[in-house]
């Protein structure tokens, strides 16, 4: 896969008030009544689709390039749409969720590749250059506040019981799998291929907000739910950030398995409190 840096495009910039950022919202919308509302509603997933579909229709009768990527964000979050990403380790359910997520990363970056002949989705390692003190310090400002915050969400909220009471060791060591390569998928998904498909065509806040509406959306599916949205916006909105500054893939991925690795401490703490007593205040 590319790894080369590349944000800058040749295509132009859309306003949020005009017919493609109708269609971006829509799509938008659609991916929060599939994975928001349609997780506390069942009954009112399927009308996730209409917004899906109705995105599409209006992308394709305002500009094909930009329909183009739109559409290949739309077939991603209905195959996504199409299995359970509720927190769920047993064996068949990680098998059928590495397959699903594997192919939404895999398969927009060869459709765009070598069907469009475009290069905006890539994977930037920045190789060759240190990591800055400001980069260190973001590091460890990421750990201390994940420290202090997630604990109190997580345990004064109940959301830990949307994950499994892990007991047995191949429990704790599948929760710390999955945990942490749903976070890496986060980032190659929705940084590298939503965002970056968005962002050639808006501003950057406007492709950083569509694509942290579409993020939440997910991880309210995930278990991230009654205040979640409060941790998970800026959360999103800030890792878009970061990347697009740094330029680099791996930083950003290390800045959520360290706000990921905090979040399955707290998972297995809350369950079993004496084991791990490690945090304050709860």
């Amino acid at each position: 896969m590319d790894t080369q840096t590349r944000f800058d495009t040749d295509s132009r910039r859309f306003d949020l008030v005009s017919w493609p950022g109708l269609a971006a919202t829509l799509l938008a919308l659609s991916a929060f009544v599939l994975f928001g509302l349609g997780t506390t509603f069942p009954e009112v997933r399927a009308f996730g689709y209409v917004p899906m579909v109705a995105s599409l229709i209006v992308a394709w009768s305002a500009d094909r390039e930009f329909a183009r990527d739109l559409s290949v964000i739309a077939g991603c979050l209905g195959l996504i749409s199409s299995i359970s990403v509720a927190a769920d380790i047993s064996w068949s359910n990680i098998a059928r969720m590495g397959v699903v997520l594997s192919a939404v990363v895999i398969g927009p970056w060869l459709i765009t590749r070598y069907g469009f002949k475009d290069r905006t989705i890539v994977f930037p390692l920045r190789r060759g250059q240190r990591w800055s003190r400001l980069e260190w310090a973001w590091l460890l400002f990421v750990i201390v506040v994940a420290w202090l915050v997630l604990p109190q969400y997580f345990m004064r909220t109940g959301v830990y019981l949307n994950w499994p009471p892990v007991t047995q060791w191949d429990e704790i060591v599948r929760l710390f799998f999955g945990v942490n390569a749903v976070g890496i998928w986060d980032e190659l998904f929705f940084i590298c291929t939503v965002f970056a498909l968005l962002r050639k065509h808006f501003a950057f806040w406007t492709a950083n907000v569509f694509t942290t509406v579409i993020f939440v959306s997910f991880l309210w599916e995930l278990g991230y739910r009654s205040i979640g949205p409060v941790l998970t916006i800026p959360f999103a909105l800030v890792q878009a950030y970061i990347f697009t500054r740094t330029k680099s893939l791996p930083y950003t991925v290390t800045v959520h398995l360290l706000f990921d690795a905090l979040v399955f401490l707290t998972i297995v703490h809350a369950h079993h409190p004496e084991a791990l007593p490690i945090f304050i205040g709860v």
